[in-house]
């Protein structure tokens, strides 16, 4: 097979697994605490046909070699947790982090995941939990049936107003976790990360404490995908994919020439 064939055919996935990213992107512009993603490129190994510094007589050396590479692929997809706009809603259950860190939720297996998504609801025992699928916010907070009014400070204090009562009754203190490297966590769908041995440990403390970011009461972070930003980046991935497209027919026009006249 000529060379050229397979290094554009590894063009040619390289950008599709890119259209894939963005496009997946583009599906969760409105999804709530979303994180944008990039693909990140590597070439592949080179066949090396002269070495650089090599010998080319008995006191000249190579200033330059022989290389050629064999083309390109996706090694990674990496996750940009920079801050999304604030939505106000209104809404005593809707939180967000203004900042670093992560709400904390109880999955099902008793392992915890991490989200950025903090709307969240109450199920029928009253405990805080997410709209989706209904996992329990950590530290567990329960409100009580005669609950008022739901109040969130700033450093993560839930209290609720109780009819009757003339001071709000703090019913727990809400925890967020920080990773020194965010990009390491692995999503897990449904608006959720779980750790991994790259991202680090979680390191948990109160909102607005060493460096943890501030809980928003009635607001939402909103997705940080810059829908225009995605769509340039989609006409330059189609342009790359239309010249290694380009890059085949070529090759298959110049080897059809050759059997033709050979």
């Amino acid at each position: 097979m000529n060379p050229a064939l397979w290094i554009s055919k590894t063009g040619l996935d390289a950008q599709q697994t890119d259209i894939s990213v963005i496009s997946n992107n583009l599906a969760n512009a409105s999804t709530v605490g979303y994180k944008k993603s990039r693909a990140v490129f590597e070439d592949l190994l080179y066949q090396n046909i002269n070495q650089p510094g090599g010998r080319s007589s008995q006191d000249t050396e190579m200033p330059s070699g022989l290389m050629l590479g064999a083309g390109a692929k996706v090694v990674a997809n990496q996750k940009n947790f920079s801050q999304g706009n604030m939505l106000s809603t209104e809404n005593s259950l809707d939180w967000m982090v203004q900042g670093q860190g992560f709400f904390e939720v109880l999955l099902p297996d008793g392992n915890i995941a991490y989200s950025r998504n903090g709307q969240f609801t109450t199920d029928e025992d009253g405990r805080i939990v997410t709209s989706g699928a209904g996992f329990p916010v950590q530290p567990e907070m329960n409100v009580p049936d005669d609950a008022q009014s739901i109040t969130v400070s700033q450093d993560g204090e839930v209290s609720v107003r109780v009819a009757g009562q003339a001071d709000n009754v703090v019913i727990g203190q809400l925890v967020i976790s920080d990773f020194i490297n965010p990009s390491g966590l692995e999503p897990m769908g449904q608006n959720l990360y779980t750790e991994t041995a790259v991202s680090g440990a979680p390191v948990q403390g109160n909102p607005g404490v060493d460096g943890l970011g501030i809980i928003v009461q009635g607001a939402l972070e909103t997705s940080n995908v810059n829908v225009t930003e995605e769509l340039v980046n989609l006409i330059e991935t189609q342009r790359v994919y239309e010249m290694n497209s380009k890059v085949i027919s070529s090759v298959d026009q110049m080897l059809s020439y050759i059997n033709q006249q050979l």
